[in-house]
């Protein structure tokens, strides 16, 4: 009896060891754009105590089963570091509210509609020092945007790889379809682009990072972007290394900046 009573705990104890992160993939409905957008959420599974969230967003051509395709690890680090990670579709959106589309809301759904869906549905810290957001290529121009214009919802936020600049390229990635074109409404497309936004925050009012390889045809807008914020006197992260515009990077880059979220979320643990 005391060999079967031994047996019957080891098994029940090893069966809740192998339990690890939940991943759910998610209709969530966007009033906004009368729709409903295909987020996914990776959460670990061990109690129901408030878990900081870092959203993750995709770059063109991606879907919000990029990054937990891209990088499966995240549902070991989201055990190992408590942390929630919310993945949402961005539909190419470069996550504005387009101007001239009104059924591009991105912005509006991330930065608002989403948060308040995950915070009403799962164990959130339910505040700006709980959240973090970034993203890579269209995701971190998207993480720099959003963070910057809701400075109140984000506290630190995050690029690999951004297109933080899209001026350079107007003729790519489908981007005067939702701001009309670049030669025709180059005011617009001044208002559009993460790099013009960072007179909004003031030094330590967000915690960032900016990651980008040397072979990345976007470096040299994220070097702009650097020495922009280095004008304004924000401090910021800015890591480069050998690396060019793929999943290699990607996969390499989110580990450096859960490092660097997982500081900011310490730090303000306990925070209002």
């Amino acid at each position: 009896m005391k060999l079967e009573l031994f047996f019957l705990i080891f098994w029940a104890l090893s069966a809740f060891s192998v339990r690890g992160a939940v991943v759910d993939t998610l209709a969530v409905y966007s009033e906004a754009m009368k729709k409903n957008v295909q987020v996914v959420v990776v959460s670990p599974d061990n109690n129901r105590e408030p878990k900081p969230v870092v959203y993750l967003l995709h770059g063109h051509g991606g879907n919000a089963k990029t990054w937990i395709s891209m990088k499966p690890e995240l549902k070991d680090i989201a055990d190992r570091d408590g942390l929630i990670f919310v993945c949402p579709d961005g539909n190419n959106s470069w996550y504005w509210d387009s101007p001239i589309d009104s059924s591009f809301r991105y912005e509006t759904f991330v930065s608002s509609e989403l948060i308040k869906y995950v915070d009403a549905e799962y164990p959130t810290v339910k505040d700006r020092s709980g959240r973090a957001i970034t993203g890579l290529s269209m995701g971190g121009h998207g993480a720099m945007w959003l963070s910057f214009r809701h400075k109140d919802v984000f506290g630190a936020a995050g690029s690999t790889s951004g297109g933080v600049d899209i001026r350079p390229f107007p003729n790519n990635w489908g981007m005067s379809s939702l701001l009309g074109k670049e030669s025709d409404n180059q005011e617009v497309w001044n208002r559009h682009t993460a790099i013009t936004q960072i007179d909004r925050i003031k030094n330590g009012e967000l915690a960032i990072i900016v990651d980008c390889g040397y072979s990345d045809f976007f470096f040299e807008v994220n070097n702009d972007f650097h020495q922009k914020l280095l004008k304004y006197k924000i401090d910021h992260d800015f890591l480069v290394r050998p690396g060019a515009h793929n999943g290699e990077y990607w996969r390499n880059s989110i580990d450096y900046q859960v490092i660097f979220f997982r500081k900011f979320f310490d730090k303000n643990k306990g925070k209002d």
